[in-house]
């Protein structure tokens, strides 16, 4: 349980503080592309991506880093992407917002709201088609409920019978608008889920043992029933919504309320259960660390050292 623990542990903190360097980075103006940052929402990323294997498939829109990373995808061609560089992982051209790694099982997030929940439907429908059995697992977020496509796309899986896990990340936040501008009261995603005939389970985002097991009874029921499942996840991005700086100034985000989570932080919460269950972990968690911060260092120089694409490559990949 304790190596199991350390594993999740590290790819929490990993996540973390590759943000935080990239956060830190930002103000050089070399990664010319806007990113939005998953730091306080790395227990969902981790904790669902911990339960699918290597051919499952995951989708992300434009707050993709986190899934990305826990999908286990390339992080030297994750950093180059974000620079513009040609070994980046979709060649320079994408930037935070479009990261793919197919060999990972990662694919291409799209950054419209929504968007990304018919072609993760398309996906599975084109899985059950091959019949294999493939999970297919669409991150969204509450946002994307309020989008015509939502319905659509889970009235068509729960008719076709495909095998997608629907992950909701409800951070409560369109950019500024909270949900009660947005939304009727006592609106539920996971009620709008069931009402097109899915099931499925609610959750707190900041418990990395609650995603694990919520996502597990989730991945079990598609593999018994051959259904999708809906999991919603309450969460909460620490800095603003799209950039790497803290925007609490705007006062859109009640003090007390950002205290709360400030509070139910995945990283702490997890360092504290950790501690009551190996007393060696403040050891083992130095040595994590101190590997995670080579690695970065190792992998930032990899990316700014690289080279731009060549204007050749501008009419590569185009359809029409």
């Amino acid at each position: 349980m304790n190596k199991n623990l350390n594993k999740i542990y590290s790819k929490m903190i990993r996540i973390r503080m590759i943000e935080q360097k990239i956060a830190s980075m930002y103000a050089e103006q070399e990664m010319r592309c806007p990113v939005h940052l998953s730091i306080g929402q790395e227990a969902v990323a981790t904790g669902v991506c911990s339960q699918l294997k290597t051919n499952d498939i995951v989708l992300s829109a434009h707050r993709a880093h986190a899934h990305y990373l826990a999908k286990g995808g390339d992080l030297k061609k994750m950093l180059s992407e974000l620079y513009g560089k040609e070994n980046g992982c979709v060649m320079g051209k994408g930037g935070s917002m479009h990261l793919a790694d197919l060999s990972a099982g990662f694919y291409p997030a799209v950054p419209i709201v929504g968007s990304t929940i018919p072609i993760g439907v398309g996906v599975a429908f084109a899985n059950k088609m091959k019949k294999n059995s493939n999970i297919t697992c669409i991150f969204l977020g509450d946002g994307s409920t309020e989008e015509g496509v939502f319905h659509e796309s889970l009235d068509f899986a729960s008719l076709k019978n495909l095998n997608i896990l629907f992950v909701c990340e409800n951070n409560f936040y369109s950019v500024y608008s909270p949900m009660n501008v947005r939304q009727f009261e006592n609106r539920s995603a996971l009620n709008l889920a069931k009402s097109h005939g899915l099931q499925g389970n609610r959750g707190d985002g900041s418990s990395i043992i609650e995603v694990i097991k919520k996502t597990k009874n989730g991945i079990n029921y598609i593999k018994k029933n051959k259904k999708p499942f809906f999991l919603e996840f309450q969460t909460y991005r620490f800095i603003e919504h799209c950039g790497p700086n803290n925007d609490d100034n705007l006062k859109y985000r009640d003090k007390s309320e950002i205290e709360k989570w400030l509070d139910k932080d995945p990283i702490k919460l997890i360092e504290k259960y950790m501690s009551k269950k190996n007393k060696k972990f403040i050891f083992e968690k130095e040595k994590i660390i101190s590997k995670i911060n080579l690695e970065i260092k190792k992998s930032f120089n990899y990316a700014k050292n690289s080279k731009f694409p060549s204007s050749k490559r501008l009419k590569e990949h185009l359809y029409g």
